[in-house]
């Protein structure tokens, strides 16, 4: 197994296009093409963490958040994103990194927090928008089952809980090849009209090259005709945060006592209790004071994320109580989750959970 084999996996998770802008994923050090003797998975890489790999003889480093963020100028070890990069290159140990992918994937960052907390009806707090595209093709009526199927296994035509979705209309299509074609049906230098269907399905961006080599594939035409169109349509399994229900709702110091259990928090920053109970909770794991007005629109009982500033609390407005749990309380399983979801995918070598608790923010 080679390198790009494990990032396949990983973008089947999460697939990097559903990154935020701002973010870098992706594979930040490393040669894609090398073999694989070891993945180690870990929060953040840090120098430790590269130590940690070289010993369990890993030469892959899964790691959530970038250790790579802003653009390096230059890398002489004067500070330990430098440091971190050159002992990586030093003994050939490649790192990838997943961040705001994992975090907009609908089996992700925050679906993890929901699941700790046991939360139903999970939905996604803020869907990206612009992620859903529409393929329209035309094609002989003859043909247009075993197309519109292959474009189906390919992944369109998927709506929700819904597949095989499309629409289809029929009419007629002309067209007149030059002296350099070659027609399917018809004759060169002649005009001709077909029986065709218009098919239409929609699809997530990050197939389309994918949808469309199986279109050129599967359709009959020497000439595909077809339009691609992006929608904006909400992507309602792809963004940021989530909100869910508990089962049973509990006052406010309950339920934080219960996040404290659950989470493995031994802090909690919030703003003022509110004379309600909590039923419907809103999260974003790590920094999240841009979901604030999301969490309201929800109608969220109480918002947990992290990094909060002090002007940050004053803006639930007694709509919603607001909880800082720490950044990396809230994305601490995240780990553990990626390492469980390579072992099932892996089977010959070992995929090796970080123990080095990356975490910089000490309590007193």
């Amino acid at each position: 197994m080679i390198v790009k084999d494990v990032i396949n996996y990983l973008e089947e998770l999460a697939p990097l296009n559903y990154a935020e802008d701002f973010d870098n994923v992706g594979l930040l050090v490393g040669n894609k093409r090398d073999k694989v003797t070891g993945v180690l998975v870990t929060l953040d890489t840090l120098e430790t963490v590269v130590d940690e790999a070289i010993a369990h003889n890993c030469n892959l480093i899964v790691s959530f958040h970038p250790i790579i963020f802003k653009g390096l100028k230059k890398i002489n070890g004067t500070n330990y994103v430098e440091r971190v990069v050159i002992k990586a290159i030093q003994h050939n140990i490649a790192i990838y990194a997943i961040h705001t992918a994992l975090d907009n994937a609908l089996n992700g960052v925050n679906d993890i927090i929901c699941n700790t907390l046991h939360l139903k009806h999970k939905k996604i707090l803020i869907p990206q928008k612009g992620t859903i595209k529409k393929l329209t093709t035309y094609v002989p009526n003859k043909d247009v089952e075993q197309l519109r199927m292959a474009l189906f296994n390919c992944g369109a035509g998927n709506i929700g809980n819904y597949d095989n979705c499309s629409f289809n209309a029929e009419g007629i299509g002309t067209y007149k090849g030059n002296t350099n074609s070659n027609p399917t049906i018809g004759e060169k230098g002649k005009m001709h009209k077909e029986k065709e269907t218009q098919i239409s399905v929609t699809f997530q961006k990050h197939i389309e090259s994918k949808l469309l080599q199986t279109l050129f594939e599967a359709h009959p035409y020497e000439e595909v005709a077809f339009e691609v169109t992006t929608l904006d349509n909400y992507n309602q399994n792809i963004g940021m945060g989530m909100v869910g229900v508990l089962e049973n709702e509990m006052n406010p110091t309950d339920f934080l006592n219960y996040v404290k259990s659950k989470m493995n928090v031994s802090h909690i920053r919030h703003s003022k209790f509110l004379n309600k109970p909590i039923k419907r909770v809103a999260v974003l794991g790590g920094s999240g004071s841009f979901a604030i007005p999301a969490a309201k629109l929800a109608d969220a009982d109480i918002f947990l994320t992290a990094d909060l500033k002090y002007h940050d609390f004053f803006t639930g407005e007694n709509e919603l109580i607001l909880a800082d749990i720490g950044h990396y309380e809230s994305e601490q399983f995240t780990k553990r989750f990626l390492a469980d979801y390579l072992s099932k995918k892996i089977t010959n070598f070992a995929v090796v959970l970080s123990m080095t608790n990356t975490n910089p923010v000490k309590y007193f």
